[in-house]
């Protein structure tokens, strides 16, 4: 019987967590983005007041957000910001280290929008894109 719980019980942990998805977030009072401007901004491209901040390296959220937004793997966001900065074209946004300092940087700081997973949202910040 205590195995057919275990079970029961991953089957619907892993439910959970497959229909969770990362959702770009901002203030509460935030408008909505396009996909396509959510990829310039977070590409450094085009004219946005809007400011970016990523989730650290290696966070499977980040590698999530930009399969998805940007179509760039890990290597390839990193090979595309070094090349940013030593051509003097721009610098990555600036990184938090969880889904819990995303939240209080975007609610706190004006015109910011970032990424998390959707499991982790709350009244703090609203949802602006599901890519």
């Amino acid at each position: 019987m205590k195995k057919l719980l275990s079970i029961v019980a991953l089957s619907l942990c892993s439910m959970v967590s497959a229909q969770a998805a990362v959702v770009l977030i901002g203030a509460p009072g935030a408008s909505d983005i396009s996909a396509s401007d959510a990829k310039k901004l977070f590409l450094g491209k085009g004219s946005s007041s809007a400011v970016p901040f990523e989730l650290d390296e290696g966070n499977a959220t980040r590698s999530e957000f930009h399969d998805k937004v940007t179509s760039k793997s890990d290597a390839q966001l990193k090979a595309y910001w070094s090349k940013q900065v030593f051509t003097g074209k721009g610098n990555p946004p600036a990184t938090v280290s969880s889904a819990a300092a995303m939240k209080s940087t975007i609610a706190s700081t004006p015109n910011a929008i970032g990424y998390i997973d959707e499991a982790d949202l709350d009244d703090t910040v609203k949802v602006i894109l599901k890519p």
